[in-house]
């Protein structure tokens, strides 16, 4: 994405601009949607941005007028002005909506351990609570799901297990093949372990095209081998 029509010094108020503002969210504005290529032109306030297709969640749509919050990934400084990535795909969204919406996360009560996502489809997020006397889990979904429904809005309902960490590898890697019920984790080598679940748990613990397993397998750094 590349901020056009610009003047050297407004390029590099630009630049400055946007370095402060990488790895956060904005919401932008939607100005104009490219029917040949699918991608759309925000508008910042400060200045007009392009979110790609790649960069979009899968299925979703936009209109002009639009409100949006979009993640900035990456700021380069190129010959021709800055080079913008926008993306509402990459896991740091996520991230930063939850600090933006859990009152515990902002003050460091609760703590993001860990996250993992396929865009538009499933998200996994693991949580750990510094005070024995709040639920990391509870308190990201809310009363009554209020906190994280908010959070499924923007991502157009989008799943997300939230899972609780663990220092113990074979707890947290049963915890993150929730929602199968595992019934035992051992560890075989490094970084890889067995579990084992009921044989109506397996397909849930797989996943539909082995979704869950590859993101418990991704959010926890094991290899994971499910068996019967």
């Amino acid at each position: 994405m590349i901020i056009q029509g610009i003047r050297e010094a407004e390029r590099n108020i630009a630049i400055r601009e946007y370095e402060n503002k990488r790895e956060e969210i904005v919401t932008a504005l939607v100005d104009k949607i490219d029917d040949t290529d699918g991608s759309v032109i925000l508008d910042t306030g400060t200045s007009r941005a392009v979110l790609t297709k790649a960069e979009q969640i899968p299925g979703e749509r936009f209109a002009v007028g639009d409100r949006v919050k979009v993640y900035i990934s990456e700021v380069r400084s190129e010959a021709y002005g800055p080079l913008v990535t926008l993306s509402r795909v990459h896991p740091g969204l996520v991230k930063r909506l939850f600090e933006l919406e859990i009152p515990e996360i902002q003050d460091g009560t609760v703590l993001i351990k860990g996250i993992a996502r396929e865009a538009g489809s499933r998200t996994k997020l693991a949580v750990y609570s510094r005070d024995e006397n709040v639920d990391a889990i509870g308190a990201c979904i809310g009363n009554r799901g209020m906190r994280i429904d908010a959070i499924l809005r923007e991502l157009q309902g989008e799943k997300i297990d939230i899972i609780q960490y663990s220092d113990d590898p074979t707890v947290f890697v049963s915890e993150a093949l929730s929602p199968a019920k595992v019934l035992s984790v051992e560890e075989d080598g490094e970084r890889s372990c067995r579990v084992r679940v009921a044989p109506d748990q397996l397909s849930l613990a797989i996943g539909k095209e082995g979704q869950n397993a590859h993101l418990a397998a991704r959010l926890t750094g094991y290899k994971i081998d499910i068996k019967t």
